[in-house]
Parts: structure tokens; C-alpha cells; sequence
């Protein structure tokens, strides 16, 4: 019976083979839109989810300056106004509930190798076994060759796989010298690739040889702070930030420092991707709206065309029932060949850009593929036809058989 009504369907379109193609045109372009955003977003979503099981839920980040600003591990000295300590360190450390805190020092320095120059971030920590134990399972330090410097050895720098593959025209490798700022260390390790290109570029010191390179006898970029179990990371930051408020004699609202957990932090940077995300699946919206407007004047046309054989199909004895069902699947139709295009195109389209952001480095950038997506896609493309044509496939059903057979 369903076959019934799907063949008169199937006859229109492919008889019209021009006009239907032109018809889907505006779906399927909609369509590759939104899927390609969708699943590149997705893909970024879980990235970030992975850098939060990577860094890890009880870590709380402290970074200069207020208003909630995050300036993280990637942000350098040269770019940030406000100032922390060693004090700072000494002052979360005493926190109820902190573990364990490490200072680092991130600034942006010349690195030579041979007789070429790169620039990249450096980032310096203490060597203790300690600190090495709080850094050593964060993803961009773990080691993939080499072993971490002793609290002794002052001139040894740790990189990363790309400062020492690609930056320079002869790859560093263990026990090479480089030059960081004038002054010359030898390479005791080469981290694990993290798809990250800052991280992946970074070049990691001691902390004492960085001051004294940098003249920054106190300074310090960001504060680690790991949280104890039994704890709640929520609670012993509002803490950490009462002590360093008190600490520093600002009253509240006025602090010159943030101190964000590692979940806030993911999540503010989810929501800014979700709001951009958003955007941009709007405005590709749009197109499914010119889609769906070109679909309805199809059907309006088709049923000019077809009114004698509306007519007769009435006179058979068809229901108005009947000749509205065709005409609606006739517009899904049209609106599902030009979703199934669209997501084909779409994933397309999503996995050249995961290929080029690897080529570039970026390999945190992933496609997301879902069998979600594909069937929520072709779903919402069937049913914007089928929207689309209500209007006309309605007329259609209301049309006098004697009137229709007239013309």
C-alpha cells in the first residue's frame, strides 16, 4: 500500500531530473553546512575532554590578573601585566585541601641550533622529585625518549617532538646542544607528541637556570595546584583565592589574580566553542530556509502541471488523504536526496580539514563521525521537505475533481 504512494512520488522527480536538481540545491548546500560545523565542533568538544583527562579534575590553575582572565600555561610573561611569586606558591601550598603546588615561568625565547634561530615558549619549573612526580603524567611533559633532568643538573632542556623534528633542518636528537637565550644546554628529553602545535613546540628548563637567563629572580607565569582526594577542587579554590586575597590585602571583587579549576576552565572554553558553534550553524541554516522555500514552489508547480491527473486519481476514488500523502513524501523526497548529498559532502569536507590540521600540526582538530549525526541529518533534511510542502500538497487534496479535470 505504502508502495502506492511512494511511486507517483519517485515518477515526479525523476521526470523533472533539471528541476528537481535545482530544487535540492539549497538542502544539500544547507545540509553540507551544518554537518561539516557539527562534526568539527564535536570533534573540538572532545579534544578538550581529553585535555581535562589529561590535566585532571583536582588541579587548580592560578594565573595574574582579575576579572576571571586565563591566562594559563600558554600565555607568556611578555603578555600579562600582573605579576606572581614564589611567595604564591608558598602561600596555596599552606591551603587546606592543596597537595602539592608548582610555580612555572612561561616566556618566549630564542632557541639556536647550528647555525639556524627559531623562536618558541619555553616553560620552567623546579626539578625536585617532587615537582617532577606533580608534572610528569601531564600530557605535553611526559617523556617519550630520554630521562627528566636531576635538581643538579641546572642546563638541561626537555622539547617537543616538533621543536625537534621540524623547527630546525637537522633534527635534535638526546644529547645535542642547543642554545636557549645565549646560553647552551644539552637535550635530556624529547617529550610524547600531544596534537597540540604549542606544546608540541615548547622547549622545558630548570627553573634556576631560567632565572638567571630571564633576570626574573621571582617571577613566576602560572601556579599549579593539585587538590588531595578526600577534597573538592570547587571548595579549596574558593579557599586558595581568600588566603591570596588576604595574603596580597585586596578586598573582594578587586583580586589581580584568577584561580580557576581545571573543570571551569574546560568548561568556559567549551561554551565560547558552543556559542561560536551555534553562530555558525545559524547562518548555515539559512540556506536550508531558501532549500525549503524552493522546494514548496516546485510542488506548487508540480501540481499545476499535474491538476488533470489529480483530477482523474479523485475520480478513482482516491481520498484527499491520499493525494496530500503524495504530494508531502514528494517533498521529502526532494528534501532527503538533498540531505544525503549534503552528509556525504559534509563528512567530506570535515575529514579534508582533519587531514590538513594534522598536516599543519593541529592534531587535536578531529572530525567527529556519529551515526547520530549522519541519521539526524538526513531526518531533519526529510522533514524540512516535508514542511515545505504541507502548504502545497494541501491545495493539491482540496482540488474539485470536476474542476480539476476540466483544465
Amino acid at each position: 500500500m505504502i508502495e502506492d504512494y511512494f511511486r507517483p512520488a519517485l515518477s515526479s522527480i525523476t521526470q523533472r531530473k533539471l528541476r528537481s536538481g535545482l530544487t535540492i540545491i539549497g538542502i544539500f548546500i544547507g545540509i553540507i553546512a551544518v554537518v561539516s560545523l557539527v562534526s568539527l565542533g564535536q570533534g573540538m568538544q572532545d579534544a578538550i575532554d581529553g585535555q581535562l583527562k589529561n590535566l585532571g579534575k583536582n588541579r587548580i590553575i592560578i594565573t595574574p590578573g582579575g576579572g576571571g582572565a586565563m591566562a594559563g600555561p600558554y600565555m607568556t610573561a611578555e603578555l600579562v601585566a600582573a605579576k606572581l611569586y614564589e611567595h604564591d606558591v608558598d602561600v596555596v601550598r599552606k591551603v587546606r585541601g592543596v597537595d602539592y603546588a608548582i610555580g612555572v615561568l612561561t616566556k618566549t625565547v630564542r632557541v639556536n641550533f647550528g647555525d639556524e634561530t627559531r623562536y618558541t615558549m619555553a616553560l620552567a619549573t623546579d626539578t625536585d622529585p617532587k615537582t617532577i612526580d606533580f608534572i610528569e603524567n601531564i600530557d605535553y611533559f611526559m617523556a617519550s625518549e630520554g630521562k627528566y633532568p636531576k635538581e643538579t643538573e641546572k642546563y638541561k632542556a626537555t622539547v617537543g617532538p616538533n621543536l625537534a623534528k621540524d623547527f630546525f633542518d637537522k633534527e635534535i636528537k638526546l644529547g645535542d646542544k642547543i642554545t636557549i637565550e645565549g646560553q647552551e644546554f644539552e637535550v635530556a628529553v624529547i617529550t610524547k607528541k600531544t596534537g597540540s602545535p604549542i606544546y608540541d613546540s615548547k622547549v622545558w628548563i630548570p627553573l634556576k637556570a631560567a632565572r638567571e637567563i630571564f633576570d626574573m629572580p621571582e617571577e613566576i607565569m602560572t601556579i599549579f595546584a593539585e587538590t588531595k582526594p578526600e577534597f573538592d577542587p570547587g571548595t579549596v579554590a574558593k579557599d586558595v583565592k581568600e588566603k591570596m586575597r588576604k595574603d596580597h590585602g585586596l578586598d573582594e571583587g578587586n583580586e589581580d589574580f584568577t584561580v580557576t579549576t581545571s573543570e571551569q576552565m574546560i568548561g568556559q572554553f567549551k561554551m565560547i566553542l558552543d556559542v561560536v558553534q551555534a553562530v555558525l550553524v545559524g547562518i548555515a541554516s539559512i540556506s536550508l530556509i531558501v532549500g525549503g522555500i524552493g522546494i514548496m514552489s516546485t510542488m506548487y508547480t508540480s501540481i499545476l502541471e499535474r491538476t488533470r491527473e489529480i483530477g482523474l486519481m479523485k475520480a478513482l476514488g482516491a481520498r484527499n488523504s491520499d493525494i496530500m500523502l503524495i504530494f508531502l513524501i514528494g517533498a521529502g523526497l526532494l528534501g532527503l536526496v538533498g540531505g544525503i548529498i549534503g552528509v556525504t559532502i559534509g563528512l567530506g569536507i570535515s575529514k579534508f580539514v582533519e587531514i590538513m590540521a594534522a598536516r599543519s600540526g593541529l592534531e587535536m582538530l578531529k572530525a567527529h563521525i556519529s551515526w547520530e549525526l549522519i541519521l539526524g541529518a538526513l531526518a531533519f533534511s526529510f522533514i524540512v521537505g516535508c514542511i515545505s510542502g504541507f502548504l502545497p500538497a494541501r491545495r493539491a487534496s482540496k482540488l474539485s475533481p470536476v474542476d480539476a479535470l476540466r483544465q
